[in-house]
């Protein structure tokens, strides 16, 4: 092996310590960070559940923590008649597996706590496959992330498993 081989071997097994890490050191944090899911809540304040979550309508994203495992990230959102829905999308695709294992966490135990401002709802998402509020929430998304384009797709997205959506629900 030649020195700069043992040189790239060391700086590309250095890296790999160090996002493995990362990763795992993430898991203690007081919510996410950026896109890497993070440890459960240990700040804000428990509130009622609001009527109306049209407040957050152009809001880009919220947090929320799965209790069982207790982690928590950030995810898309979208706002339709007063309601909340969340949204992971590409679950069919290589990356989707990997990357999304949440959703999965849901089958098992639906509760969840949102995470807005400091402000605690302690809440349960409700998957969605069919329905009327499909096509007005993928529009919605696609308005919100796609800039009014085709986006995560049309409903067929949702009934094949392509993009899971939920609705945010009280406990």
């Amino acid at each position: 092996m030649t020195k700069f081989n043992k040189v790239v071997s060391i700086v590309i097994s250095s890296l790999t310590v160090a996002v493995f890490l990362f990763i795992l050191a993430t898991r203690f944090t007081d919510g996410p960070l950026a896109i890497f899911s993070g440890g459960p809540f240990t700040t804000g304040e428990i509130a009622e559940i609001p009527s109306d979550w049209s407040f957050l309508r152009d809001r880009d994203l919220i947090e929320f923590q799965t209790l069982n495992p207790s982690r928590s990230r950030t995810v898309w959102l979208a706002v339709h008649d007063q309601r909340l829905f969340i949204v992971s999308g590409y679950m069919n695709t290589i990356q989707g597996k990997i990357w999304k294992q949440w959703p999965y966490y849901l089958e098992n135990d639906d509760r969840i706590i949102l995470r807005i401002d400091d402000t605690l709802y302690e809440q349960r998402l409700q998957r969605i496959m069919q329905g009327p509020e499909v096509v007005p929430v993928l529009n919605e998304l696609a308005r919100k992330y796609f800039s009014g384009g085709r986006g995560l797709g049309a409903d067929e997205t949702v009934s094949n498993g392509d993009t899971w959506l939920f609705e945010v629900m009280p406990r």
